[in-house]
């Protein structure tokens, strides 16, 4: 994977975080959540988002060095 390849992925990654962490923040609002308490629902979807990345990025790395042994 090229240094382009890794920068567009992590931009992407970046990018759908803030998307689904905007609309936690709008699901909370709607929910009559306070200010505070919608923007911790949404870092903590922010967070959950980047954690559910690199699960999947560790995994497919996994994946690929096991299929190159066997």
């Amino acid at each position: 994977m090229t240094v382009t390849e890794v920068l567009l992925a992590v931009a992407l990654v970046v990018v759908v975080a803030m998307l689904v962490a905007a609309g936690a923040s709008k699901l909370a609002r709607m929910d009559r959540a306070t200010h505070p308490a919608a923007l911790s629902r949404a870092a903590a979807t922010f967070a959950a988002v980047r954690t559910l990345a690199g699960a999947l990025t560790a995994i497919s790395n996994w994946w690929d060095a096991r299929r190159r042994v066997l």
